[in-house]
């Protein structure tokens, strides 16, 4: 049984209209802190991976913008499950694009650190005082620190709501931006100092920050895509929602034994319940009507599907995984692979 996409509670719909808004004044002033650290940039290896950085920041709010509008197309006869999967895809595309750059951004910046080159700041004229251009520097990294770090804590709670993991990922770069301005200026300074190595050693810190981020959110992405159990969004643990499920099933009177399987496919939950019936127990009228029970659970679960079995095998491990890994049991016989 489905439910259908459009029937997201008044709160999500809320979160979902604050969040496209909220990303999208946050597009114009990105594009404001991008053309105010390009005409600062000089001849500073940080400034340059600070400014590629923010050119990066484009990609998790467009990919939000266009994943949470393809979401809600009408499944057709090419796409009969419909597009909730799409805000996965968008994830991945966001996390892969963080990853790559960051390893382009460590390469760059340490041939510059190998070549030993000395960056120089000269002087500029503003009405009619002559100033160091690092104080200019400073100041527009100083500007593209505190809009994102306002606006990461802005997008977090409707990411929250909505279990929107490109939105979640967004805010969570936003607000450690602090560091990538704060390193920018440390870079800055050092070579004010005299210090010519301190630029280089900064745009690597800046470009490691971004790679960290890639790589994260790239394995949950994936993750995700190959049909892991559902993880909160801070990807640190099971979602809750896959004990809730299985209690609320298994507490009907006429299951006898059964086994969960539950995908993330973007925001929504998806699966399969395999179940062995008490005698004369799994009539349809019966199945049909957990299913709408289930759907009933949560906003968040859009599809669920109850299959009988006569007997439902015994756990199994998966051997190597991680200690927070759920047992395996599965209801239907399985084709070796391989």
């Amino acid at each position: 049984m489905t439910r259908s996409i459009r029937a997201m509670p008044e709160a999500q719909k809320k979160a979902l209209h604050r969040a496209r808004w909220l990303e999208v004044i946050w597009i114009a002033v990105l594009g404001s802190i991008v053309a105010a650290i390009y005409f600062a940039v000089g001849s500073s290896q940080a400034m340059k991976t600070a400014w590629i950085e923010d050119l990066l920041s484009f990609v998790p709010p467009i990919a939000f913008l266009v994943g949470s509008w393809i979401e809600g197309w009408k499944p057709n006869r090419r796409f009969p499950l419909g597009y909730i999967r799409v805000t996965s895809i968008a994830y991945l595309i966001s996390a892969v694009s963080l990853g790559g750059v960051g390893i382009f951004l460590i390469v760059d910046s340490s041939i510059a650190l190998f070549k030993q080159e000395h960056p120089t700041i000269g002087s500029v004229e503003l009405f009619g005082t002559t100033i160091w251009f690092g104080w200019v520097m400073i100041a527009a990294l100083a500007y593209s620190v505190v809009m994102p770090v306002i606006f990461g804590h802005l997008k977090m709670k409707p990411a929250k709501i909505l279990h929107d993991k490109t939105l979640y990922a967004d805010a969570m770069m936003n607000k450690a931006d602090w560091m990538t301005g704060l390193a920018g200026i440390v870079g800055i300074l050092g070579i004010g100092m005299g210090w010519w190595w301190a630029d280089a050693v900064a745009a690597i810190v800046i470009a490691l920050d971004v790679l960290h981020d890639g790589f994260k959110h790239t394995g949950a992405a994936i993750r995700d895509l190959s049909d892991e159990m559902p993880r909160t969004i801070e990807d640190k643990e099971f979602d809750p929602l896959i004990e809730e499920v299985q209690n609320t099933f298994n507490a009907l009177p006429w299951v006898r034994e059964s086994r969960l399987r539950l995908r993330e496919e973007g925001r929504f939950l998806t699966g399969t319940i395999y179940v062995v019936a008490h005698e004369n127990g799994g009539t349809p009228e019966r199945v049909e009507a957990a299913e709408a029970e289930l759907l009933d659970l949560h906003w968040r679960i859009h599809d669920i599907s109850i299959m009988p079995r006569t007997e439902i095998a015994e756990s199994v491990t998966i051997e190597g995984a991680d200690d927070g890994t759920l047992p395996l049991r599965s209801g239907a016989r399985r084709r070796p692979v391989g």
